[in-house]
């Protein structure tokens, strides 16, 4: 498996970054954009490091904030799978700035062929989509930033993941962790039908070293996961952390990750 990093905080030496996420992933024959940043910056990265983005055989968009979805009007159409959920009006509860996506379902649905799946999907033989995902944990998913357009707390339901399937176990990519990366791996290893975890990057969504950052450490250390890649909407310290604990490398735009 392939994962090349199209979009994300961090820039490259020949690739910008942007406050977004943006990951192609080739694995099994199979092409995957997942995400697409909030804007066309995927694109033109992956024109700067000679990358093909054309010939996509699955879209998959994690959830439906703007900073992973809005790049979609700068693609021609395509199949696109996501959680129904993505499509509602959601505001950052701060400064009531809207967070959600800038085409509706109706202007998606009219370029992809869109597929919504709330409950889990195989897109491939080894791909499989999360659908929505269980909040189990008692330290994950306890309190949100963000609203709804009426006022209600948005806890981002629509929030998924992918995994792929690899000899060494499954490989699990998220895009802010929304959920909890101890939900979304638990949740996954029930619709993978496996126990072997190999791998996880993606945003993890951890902003200050506390309960929940620390419990998701000790269970990444007790499963043995091997290759643990935070990025994107993981606070700086937080990063630094997981950096020292696993001994992983800092994912950059422009970079690409083979396993």
């Amino acid at each position: 498996m392939t994962i090349t990093i199209l979009t994300d905080n961090f820039p490259g030496s020949h690739t910008a970054a942007e406050h977004g996420l943006s990951y192609m992933i080739e694995h099994d024959g199979k092409k995957l954009l997942f995400d697409t940043g909030q804007s066309d910056l995927f694109l033109k990265n992956a024109a700067a490091m000679d990358i093909d983005i054309t010939g996509i055989d699955m879209i998959i968009l994690s959830h439906g904030h703007a900073d992973h979805g809005n790049g979609l009007e700068h693609l021609g159409g395509g199949s696109l799978v996501c959680h129904p959920g993505c499509f509602v009006k959601r505001y950052r509860k701060k400064d009531d700035l809207y967070i959600g996506l800038k085409n509706t379902q109706d202007e998606i649905s009219k370029k992809f062929n869109l597929i919504l799946a709330e409950k889990p999907w195989r897109i491939y033989d080894s791909i499989f989509f999360s659908g929505e995902i269980p909040r189990v944990t008692d330290f994950e998913s306890q309190y949100t930033s963000f609203m709804f357009e009426n006022g209600a707390p948005d806890f981002v339901m629509d929030d998924c993941a992918a995994g792929f399937l690899l000899k060494e176990g499954l490989f699990v990519v998220t895009g802010c962790g929304h959920s909890g990366i101890v939900n979304t791996l638990e949740h996954m290893k029930k619709v993978a039908v496996t126990d072997k975890i190999y791998g996880i990057m993606g945003g993890f969504h951890l902003k200050e070293i506390d309960r929940q950052t620390i419990e998701t450490i000790h269970y990444l250390k007790h499963n043995n996961i091997r290759h643990v890649y935070p990025s994107h909407c993981t606070a700086l310290p937080v990063l630094s952390l997981f950096l020292k604990t696993f001994d992983g490398e800092q994912v950059i735009t422009g970079k690409v990750f083979e396993f």
